[in-house]
């Protein structure tokens, strides 16, 4: 169990949810392993299938604090909520943001800041742990390359600009990210970003874990009672998820880029994990996205500082406590939306 930003998450997949009076009660089994009076908190995120009693819901409803299930994987379940669906008016503001270009801009570019921040911070630990195995001066002038760009996200007048940036940063970031790849390189490169379909290993590795992460960011907003589909930066577009787009920018660098390349360097996963199709696409094995699904669960139970609330969470509780900062911007609660920077 733990408690951020008044959101209780009951991350125990045998965690079954009762009442006592005013209170919350966490049981697994018969035995109480956690409690909380309902008054004290404003939402409820469970990661598993055992649920809640109907008298549980109740409260929650009564007391409008909204009640969420997810799998213990994170994908979205469903939402309780009470008659008064202040939900509701959360996504009208979020449209109306959504429909003004100066302030989509305004958030858009704290995304794409902390995107290439972090993006600096993986070439940066990089020459940190391993500076006598790759060429460092090479990641060194790139790096200087991504700065140049860096510093001109204050002065972007609108979204193609800010485009313009990102994708120059996105390139000199993996123009270089080959360097990164230590072990087992005639089986792992990188030459470019490529996908649908990707051409090579290390490509497949990192689309794969992207749609983990944009699954993962997409039940975080709906836990929330943002809608996933309206954005600030990816245009709109029927069936494209484009604020969970948004929000994962400036977590792929930490949680999926590192993954892939200690996954790679570490040897757990191999060329054999990946298979090629006639088309000349890449695809992991049943055997590799296992092994893959495995890195990332684990992945997700390491523990951070998180830099705005300055307290402990697993990494996996990262799109939940950023989509609630997210929330809290859009209701005017705190000033603007802090993005996350890793250390």
């Amino acid at each position: 169990m733990r408690k951020l930003l008044n959101t209780l998450y009951v991350t125990t997949p045998e965690s079954y949810l009762h009442r006592d009076g005013e209170n919350v009660i966490v049981k697994i089994g018969s035995e109480e392993k956690f409690r909380i009076p309902i008054h004290n908190i404003e939402g409820i995120v469970c990661f598993g299938y055992m649920g809640a009693t109907p008298n549980l819901m109740q409260l929650c409803s009564d007391n409008n604090v909204g009640l969420s299930f997810l799998t213990p994987h994170g994908r979205f379940l469903g939402r309780v909520n009470g008659r008064v669906r202040g939900n509701v008016l959360l996504r009208r503001t979020q449209y109306r943001v959504a429909d003004s270009p100066a302030s989509s801009l305004d958030i858009a570019k704290c995304f794409i800041a902390a995107k290439i921040v972090n993006c600096r911070t993986v070439l940066g630990r990089g020459i940190r742990d391993h500076g006598d195995a790759i060429r460092c001066e090479t990641i060194r002038h790139a790096d200087t390359l991504i700065i140049e760009n860096l510093t001109k996200i204050d002065d972007c007048s609108n979204a193609d600009a800010l485009r313009g940036i990102e994708g120059n940063c996105a390139k000199f970031y993996f123009d270089v990210f080959d360097e990164l790849i230590l072990k087992q390189k005639n089986d792992f490169f990188f030459h470019e970003r490529n996908r649908r379909p990707p051409r090579d290993n290390m490509n497949a590795l990192l689309s794969f874990l992207y749609t983990l992460l944009a699954h993962d960011v997409e039940s975080a907003l709906e836990t929330v009672g943002l809608d996933p589909y309206v954005g600030f930066f990816h245009t709109d577009r029927p069936g494209r998820a484009s604020l969970a787009l948004d929000m994962m920018e400036e977590l792929r660098p930490f949680i999926a880029d590192r993954l892939a390349l200690n996954l790679v360097n570490l040897q757990q996963v191999s060329g054999q994990d990946f298979l090629k199709k006639e088309g000349g696409g890449i695809l992991l094995t049943d055997k590799g996205r296992k092994e893959v699904l495995g890195a990332w669960q684990k992945r997700k139970l390491d523990e951070i500082t998180h830099p705005y609330l300055n307290e402990k969470i697993a990494i996996g509780l990262l799109p939940y406590v950023q989509s609630m900062l997210m929330a809290r911007f859009l209701r005017g609660d705190i000033d603007g939306y802090p993005p996350f920077f890793m250390n």
